[in-house]
């Protein structure tokens, strides 16, 4: 191209410098001719330069154009191979997802076919087993319509009855599980409440002791001239003195139980020394009063240290002491005392709440009975008030207060001692019973027992408070032991009455024997 621009510029300035010399060869000069030819060879050659120059300075340009146009052919060569790979990838994208869809489905395809599969085994199975039904039923059908209207009404009653008891078995399970799923939650009030079933009240106490009298001769001595010495005896001590026909013996009555024994023990001194007259048993009284004070102390000091308890009132340990000679229902009080405090302690550690508070409620819950034939009142509420005046906490004065449900319990602590109280009176032992009574009692559980169609034989065993029933195994089912044993429990709560729980053991055993030839 450069040389085509030199070519052309040359072929322009020749024809120039040709006009140029023709004419000047008009004009007639020839010196002007060359000069003329000089300078328009001159101007020739500048201007062959500057077209040089000019062709140079486009062709720079035209390179320069051409190397812009080439990066800007690159940059979009890029740029669209840039957005060729995104456009790939995000084909390669939806192709990955596309096949994992297709995957899925395809497991989600084979599952389906395996439980399609799997359901028509199912459906298959139970085809065969409607089918056996339905032969079943065909043939009880036919059996039943060779019998008459009572057998058939007898026979319809029997397999009710039989489901009836298999969904009550079922429901008496299912209720045990669900409470025994459930104890965790309430575990503390449950526990409390089934301990207080046990509660038992109290009604009479032992106010008369028996002294033994070498010979019936002591009664006449014992009475005095004109009964002086009978007299001055009840007068010191504050006690009846009975003098009967009963042979060798001599009855001391008196609600105050400290006051019976301090009594029954000078009875005993002026028994041994002889020397009976109104001088002597004043004398000998106040030595006894002494001595049974001392023993009241100690009684009091040693429950306190056997129980682990060191800062009780002087005069709290005084009465608890006194408890040592009061007795219910022929149980000793202050054992008692010392039992209900063991059984506290037991279940208050079992509960998690304070065993030391526990142990001291259960301690002092009889204080009352030290004094209630001083104060009028329940010998909760006296034992309670005596508790507060001597600066015991207000949790233990109203355990003490509620254990005979005088106030209403309010705390754990409340119906522990309720329930420990109850659980050591009504212990297989504590409490004296007629054996006229216990045997009533053990024949009336049998009774029960044996009431019901399929029992065999019925045990009454551990003090009765245990029964147990030994049942036909063609007569009674699994099922029907369950609802057994619930239907005599039921019979013995609402028929009898009994200190403690009666426990109803069903047995039912089916054996199979064969001898080998």
């Amino acid at each position: 191209m450069t040389e085509l621009i030199i070519a052309l510029v040359a072929l322009v300035i020749g024809a120039a410098v040709a006009a140029l010399v023709m004419r000047n060869s008009k004009m007639g000069g020839l010196r002007e001719a060359d000069e003329k030819m000089q300078n328009a060879r001159a101007e020739a050659d500048q201007v062959v330069a500057e077209a040089r120059r000019a062709a140079e300075t486009l062709k720079k340009e035209a390179l320069l154009e051409a190397k812009e146009q080439i990066i800007q052919s690159k940059q979009a060569a890029e740029a669209e191979e840039v957005q060729r790979k995104k456009e790939i990838r995000s084909l390669e994208n939806r192709v990955m997802q596309r096949e994992e869809s297709l995957d899925r489905r395809n497991d989600a395809l084979d599952k389906r076919e395996h439980q399609l599969s799997s359901q028509q085994g199912q459906l298959d199975k139970r085809s065969r087993e409607l089918e056996e039904l339905y032969e079943r039923q065909t043939d009880e059908l036919e059996r039943i319509s060779e019998l008459t209207r009572e057998d058939a009404h007898a026979e319809l009653l029997e397999k009710v009855r039989g489901e009836v008891t298999h969904e009550a078995a079922t429901i008496i399970r299912e209720s045990e599980q669900k409470v025994k799923a459930e104890c965790h939650k309430t575990a503390q009030e449950i526990i409390s409440l089934a301990i207080q079933r046990c509660a038992s009240d109290h009604t009479a106490e032992v106010t008369v002791t028996s002294v033994h009298i070498p010979s019936d001769d002591l009664k006449g001595r014992i009475i005095g001239r004109e009964g002086r010495n009978i007299r001055t005896f009840e007068q010191i001590s504050g006690v009846n003195l009975v003098i009967d026909d009963t042979p060798e013996t001599v009855v001391l009555s008196c609600f105050d139980p400290v006051r019976r024994e301090t009594a029954r023990v000078a009875l005993e001194n002026l028994i041994a020394d002889g020397r009976i007259h109104p001088a002597r048993i004043e004398e000998m009284y106040r030595k006894a009063s002494d001595l049974v004070q001392e023993r009241v102390r100690e009684a009091g000091e040693q429950a306190a240290f056997d129980m682990g308890i060191h800062d009780l009132h002087p005069e709290l340990v005084k009465t608890l002491g006194a408890l040592r000679y009061r007795t219910s229902f022929g149980q000793n009080v202050l054992r008692h005392s010392i039992e209900v405090a063991e059984l506290c302690s037991i279940m208050a550690a079992e509960l998690g709440i304070d065993v030391v508070t526990a142990k001291r409620a259960g301690l002092l819950h009889d204080l009352g009975k030290a004094i209630d034939h001083e104060v009028e009142g329940p010998h909760a509420v006296i034992g309670a008030e005596l508790a507060r005046r001597y600066g015991e906490k207000p949790a233990i004065v109203h355990a003490i207060e509620a254990h005979h449900a005088d106030t209403d319990p309010n705390t754990v602590l409340d119906v522990l001692v309720q329930a420990g109280d109850a659980i050591s009176a009504s212990r297989p032992g504590a409490r004296r019973e007629s054996a006229e009574n216990y045997i009533k009692r053990l024949e009336q559980l049998e009774e029960i027992a044996n009431s019901y169609d399929g029992v065999e034989r019925t045990y009454a065993m551990q003090a009765g408070r245990e029964v147990h029933v030994m049942v036909q195994p063609d007569k009674i089912s699994d099922a029907d032991s369950t609802v057994l044993a619930h239907g005599i429990a039921q019979q013995i709560e609402e028929k009898m009455q009994y200190p403690g729980q009666v426990r109803v053991v069903v047995i039912r055993e089916s054996r199979a024997v064969d001898i080998a030839k």
